[in-house]
């Protein structure tokens, strides 16, 4: 109730706004599919800030990476190539290893940890956004990462020489752990790649499985709740500062809906997806212990290499999160 009546009267006050106002239309470049969640909050998020702002600021989507690709995204916002979009920023690790602390394997497994890992981030992630001339509005977290094989996999053992499909270091320092080989692809493009045996296996999440329907490829999921990343909706800073404070109040408004309704979704869609997944007649279930005891062993040395990476930013936000727990 609280955020809806502060969207409400921020929408009160931009229709006082003059009527000599220009409108403007704003691009936002999406990397995943029309039918992901996170695609269908942005397109309600923009719907929302086209209408609060009485058609000021129109927002029109571009998702599955029709616009810019993922990895292209964060950039093109930077530079004001597009005025506003969303991307995993683990994807950016090497810029800056704290985009990486929601893919710390076995870190935050649950809603709920990633929930307080969030929120001891956020204060040092919206300072790093800043230094690149961004600024965060909202951020959603994906269901928890389970493993994606062709064939059976009871042990790490049999991981090795799988072609596995990378998208961040987490995912590329994976895979050398395990032996596996790292191949770059994005999401637009896992469809595709798994149908031509580029690669044989991921980590993801059931979502993302299941809007690819990768049961037309891939037989197994394991769930292993390796981690819960995050989507990220940025905009460029020179874009923001240039908004009108009573547009801006709607912006957040318009922002802090679609934080809550994505959560929301992205916890609702964990059992449909899985479920779907079955019905495509994929195997789920959880990983042997085998499995879960060796990924532990390797998610305690990606951990330690992280907070070496991130130092005493990484080691403060990691502290306030297990204070929190």
């Amino acid at each position: 109730m609280k955020i809806m009546k502060t969207l409400v009267a921020a929408t009160a006050l931009a229709a006082l706004g003059t009527s000599s106002a220009l409108a403007e239309k704003w691009d936002m470049p999406m990397a995943y599919s029309a039918s992901n969640f996170h695609s269908a909050t942005g397109a309600e998020f923009a719907k929302c800030v086209t209408t609060g702002t009485g058609g000021e600021i129109e927002i029109v989507t571009h998702p599955s990476g029709s616009l810019f690709k993922g990895a292209d995204i964060k950039r093109a916002i930077q530079t004001g190539q597009a005025p506003i979009g969303e991307r995993l920023l683990s994807g950016h690790q090497n810029e800056d290893a704290i985009f990486g602390v929601d893919s710390v394997p076995f870190l935050a497994t649950s809603f709920d940890d990633a929930a307080m890992l969030w929120e001891a981030a956020k204060p040092t992630m919206t300072e790093v956004l800043a230094d690149q001339n961004l600024t965060l509005l909202y951020s959603v977290p994906w269901p928890p990462q389970g493993l994606y094989f062709k064939n059976e996999v009871n042990s790490v053992a049999d991981m090795k020489g799988i072609k596995f499909r990378s998208y961040n270091n987490a995912t590329a320092r994976l895979a050398e752990l395990t032996g596996m080989l790292p191949v770059t692809i994005e999401a637009a493009e896992i469809s595709q790649a798994f149908a031509t045996g580029v690669a044989d296996s991921m980590v993801s999440s059931g979502s993302t499985g299941y809007d690819r329907k990768v049961w037309e490829s891939l037989n197994y999921f394991y769930e292993v709740d390796a981690w819960l990343p995050r989507n990220y909706v940025l905009i460029n800073s020179d874009v923001w500062n240039g908004v009108s404070d009573a547009n801006k109040n709607v912006i957040k408004g318009c922002a802090e809906l679609a934080e809550y309704a994505g959560t929301w979704r992205a916890k609702e869609y964990t059992g449909f997806t899985l479920q779907g997944l079955r019905d495509g007649g994929m195997t789920v279930g959880p990983a042997s212990e085998t499995m879960k005891n060796e990924l532990k062993e390797i998610g305690e040395t990606m951990t330690a290499e992280w907070l070496e990476a991130a130092g005493d930013k990484g080691k403060a936000i990691v502290d306030k999160f297990n204070s929190m727990k």
